[in-house]
């Protein structure tokens, strides 16, 4: 009696001589990385990132258009800036920066539990595929492991960003009207997040009010 040839997605099934369907095709995966210095070869592919996300609509600070001069004159910045106070992480596909994210800690004495998420950036063409939530994961295991318990941030009300913050278990606090404009210069109201983390802290005093 004839075997019934399984489906074409069983490996079991195709024939092992047939390179075209012996193989298993390979997924390219951003690899995730945190800088502990300034590297100035990222500033012209970090840039593109930002010009893709302010051309794209995200509220980050920047109005449309953005210029490559402006956008590598503000990578400089947070390059320079780089050290205890600044946390920076880039997702590299290849030769280029495909994601990103800061952390901003607070340097001040009764604030150094907390640190702010910042520019939290995917570029356009790798979206959807859970890189956003590989950066958040990455800048809150930072954030135990330095026994930081509160973390903040902000994004423009209604967009994407919002769903995807809320998604991932982080307290909607509440809105602020006109709080900045778009990159068409139009006021637009930001949401305010948080998110509670699990540490042990050093002193007492700052374990809650």
């Amino acid at each position: 009696m004839p075997v019934r040839p399984g489906p074409a997605w069983c490996g079991a099934d195709r024939p092992l001589h047939s390179p075209a369907t012996s193989r298993t095709p390979t997924v390219s995966i951003p690899i995730l990385r945190r800088l502990h210095e300034a590297e100035p070869g990222l500033i012209e592919p970090l840039s593109a990132l930002l010009i893709d996300a302010v051309h794209g609509g995200a509220s980050v600070g920047f109005l449309a258009p953005l210029t490559a001069d402006k956008a590598q004159q503000y990578w400089a910045g947070v390059m320079a800036a780089i050290g205890p106070a600044l946390v920076l992480w880039v997702a590299e596909h290849g030769e280029q920066v495909v994601g990103t994210a800061q952390l901003s800690l607070c340097t001040k004495d009764n604030g150094r539990h907390r640190a702010e998420l910042q520019k939290l950036l995917v570029l356009s063409t790798h979206r959807g595929h859970g890189l956003a939530r590989r950066l958040v994961a990455a800048v809150e295991d930072f954030a135990v492991q330095h026994a930081l318990s509160l973390l903040v941030l902000d994004t423009l009300a209604g967009s994407r960003a919002e769903g995807l913050y809320m998604h991932l278990g982080w307290h909607r606090v509440g809105e602020i009207p006109d709080y900045a404009g778009d990159p068409e210069g139009r006021l637009c109201a930001t949401v305010v997040f948080c998110k509670r983390l699990s540490v042990r802290l050093s002193s007492v005093a700052l374990q809650g009010c």
